[in-house]
């Protein structure tokens, strides 16, 4: 079984800074990819960043590229996502998430490529 757990979050001023981590369980981490998504109230859930499992590659939704910086430590079974320049329109509860098994790469930036989740962290940003 694969757990994953999130912390970091919280309350934050715009402009202001947050990093969250997540800690996974088991042996699957150095093998899979991991992701962070985000869901405000009333909102789906939306893809956020996603490295793959040596960290050579990342990816970013256009609305916190060049803000967040998503990165994994294969040794501890991390995965952080540093954010940087908040905006009120950040806050959401934050979830990291691994893929187990490779769906493909048109799946990546779906909830539905991954099969493990954390149970989140809130994260707030006041104007």
């Amino acid at each position: 079984q694969v757990q994953l757990v999130e912390s970091g979050g919280g309350l934050v001023q715009a402009g202001g800074s947050l990093r969250l981590s997540c800690a996974a369980s088991g042996r699957a981490f150095s093998n899979s990819a991991m992701a962070w998504f985000r869901q405000a109230p009333g909102k789906e859930r939306e893809f956020v960043a996603r490295i793959n499992w040596s960290g050579s590659n990342t990816n970013y939704a256009d609305s916190v590229q060049g803000r967040y910086i998503i990165s994994r430590d294969n040794v501890k079974s991390t995965v952080s996502l540093q954010m940087n320049s908040l905006k009120p329109e950040d806050t959401a509860v934050y979830y990291c998430a691994m893929e187990l098994y490779f769906k493909g790469d048109s799946a990546r930036f779906s909830t539905s490529a991954y099969d493990a989740w954390g149970q989140g962290t809130q994260v707030t940003v006041s104007s």
